[in-house]
């Protein structure tokens, strides 16, 4: 992760704890706002579904990290729904 990303923690993912990758059914991706504030996409899976929920009324600012980890929690919930 690069300074900038550890500083501001944009990219940095949360992830629930003690709970293995093929058990998931959310992940927390940090990102920023237009105005640089920040805020937080959520990736949810729901039954057969998967749900992403954004920033109430903001628009979400990924950093390259963050769009690679957006990808990997939408591949993994993609995987977790049709379980």
């Amino acid at each position: 992760m690069d300074e900038r990303a550890s500083r501001t923690g944009v990219g940095r993912m949360a992830e629930p704890t003690a709970t293995p990758a093929d058990r998931r059914r959310w992940w927390q991706v940090d990102c920023r706002d237009l105005s640089n504030a920040h805020r937080t996409l959520a990736v949810l899976v729901d039954r057969d579904q998967v749900e992403l929920v954004g920033p109430p009324g903001h628009a979400a600012v990924l950093s390259p990290l963050g769009v690679r980890q957006l990808s990997t929690a939408l591949r993994d919930a993609a995987m977790q729904a049709r379980k």
